[in-house]
């Protein structure tokens, strides 16, 4: 016998145990965007790979190491997508949402990027994006940074995560520093580590959010990006912290912060804990002006985020927020299952939107209060030969110490609706 296919290195499994903690976070998260008025926007999983060379940039660890492309049947190179915002830019202009328009875009599912897997870092992960195009100003920047701190709130995090911000400037600001920065490293290049040697040549400032001691160490002393900005962006940024100060949220101004793709420019924020470990970033964005043209479009100002969800939860399994449960009424029919059923949909009719399982396969009375009462459901509804004689049902609390009870079936919707809301 042949042995058993596992799973993919690093994709994995979320069971039904765990997917209600998943469910809850991406309720709340979506109730927050669509109180700001964002729409949500769905796109392929898989795009051309020139897409992805064109938007992060060919020197980036994503597109030289990362991403899982192959050629398909007809020769075409397509690539499983490593990130949002490049198909989300692709589908907008495709669609005809940019040219003279404003839009406030999200969008939610599966990316995939080669890694080497660990906690909070897998080769399958799942993000919640946002996307805006059409406005300029640092309004819609500090939207989106205050926007991700009213998501916190909802989840119960605000007091786990921490607000860092930069500035990148212009193309002709980073272009300045760039020299500057390569001829500062240039002669300190023997103390640098394998990863910052190589991307000296490629992708310099990647080097400033490098992890290694010996490399930071020698960053004491470089250029800072801050000097080297324009007027303008100077005071985009200025203006960005004016807003986030007269909202009373806290940040940090990060010179090392650079975001790992090549299409940012002016703002990058990054939001981070310190209960995670080396993966401290749960969420990171910034602005995006020249992406849009880059890919074919007219000049289009771009800012976006996106949120890491498998972090979320591991953040949330550590602060964990009270779950529903699964049901809310279980029926309990012992040599019933027909009349079960029936109630079961009767239920259904009556209250809208409640957690109902009809307890199925057959068993005694006592298996099936044990299945009950580890569905985590508020009330047993106890359906046997009197009740049916009777045309009622006993209700039988579960959970406190409330009466047991029998209750005509023509009154059972209001007096369970009565049981099931909180006094």
């Amino acid at each position: 016998m042949s042995d058993k296919v596992a799973s993919i290195r690093g994709m994995n499994d979320i069971l039904p145990e765990h997917t209600r903690l998943w469910q809850w976070l991406e309720d709340r998260v979506r109730e927050v965007l669509c109180g700001y008025g964002y729409g949500e926007i769905r796109m392929p999983v898989l795009e051309h790979t020139e897409l992805f060379r064109r938007s992060i940039g060919e020197a980036t660890d994503i597109v030289e190491k990362e991403m899982y492309s192959f050629a398909d049947r007809n020769g075409d190179s397509l690539t499983l997508r490593p990130e949002g915002t490049a198909g989300c830019v692709r589908a907008a202009r495709e669609h005809g949402l940019l040219h003279n328009q404003v839009q406030r875009l999200w969008y939610a599912g599966p990316m995939f990027r080669h890694e080497r897997p660990q906690a909070g870092r897998y080769r399958q992960f799942h993000q919640i994006g946002v996307e805006t195009f059409g406005m300029s100003g640092p309004d819609i920047d500090a939207e989106l940074i205050l926007m991700t701190a009213r998501i916190w709130r909802a989840l119960g995090l605000a007091d786990h995560v921490r607000l860092e911000l930069n500035s990148l400037g212009e193309p002709e600001d980073r272009g300045r520093y760039r020299e500057a920065l390569v001829a500062y490293l240039s002669r300190h290049r023997e103390r640098l580590d394998d990863d910052s040697q190589r991307r000296l040549e490629r992708n310099p400032l990647r080097i400033l959010d490098t992890k290694d001691p010996g490399t930071r160490e020698v960053l004491e002393d470089a250029p800072r990006l801050e000097e080297y900005l324009g007027d303008e962006a100077r005071e985009h940024f200025r203006e960005l912290c004016a807003m986030l100060d007269a909202a009373g949220l806290a940040y940090e101004v990060n010179p090392r912060l650079v975001r790992g793709l090549d299409y940012y420019g002016r703002t990058v924020f990054e939001w981070v804990t310190d209960a995670l470990g080396a993966q401290g970033t749960v969420c990171a964005g910034g602005r995006y002006d020249g992406l849009v043209e880059q890919l074919g479009g007219r000049s289009t100002p771009a800012v976006g985020f996106a949120m890491g969800l498998e972090r979320l939860v591991l953040l949330l399994e550590q602060n964990t927020p009270e779950l529903p449960a699964p049901a809310e009424l279980y029926i309990v029919a012992p040599g019933q299952s027909t009349a079960a059923l029936l109630l079961a949909e009767e239920l259904r009719n009556t209250l809208p939107g409640r957690r109902i399982v009809c307890h199925c396969g057959g068993g005694s009375f006592k298996s099936q209060m044990k299945k009950a009462d580890r569905s985590g459901a508020h009330l047993a509804l106890l359906l046997g030969e009197q009740e049916l004689e009777n045309d009622s049902v006993t209700v039988k609390p579960l959970r406190g110490d409330g009466p047991q009870e029998e209750v005509p079936r023509g009154q059972l919707g209001t007096r369970l609706a009565e049981l099931l809301t909180p006094n």
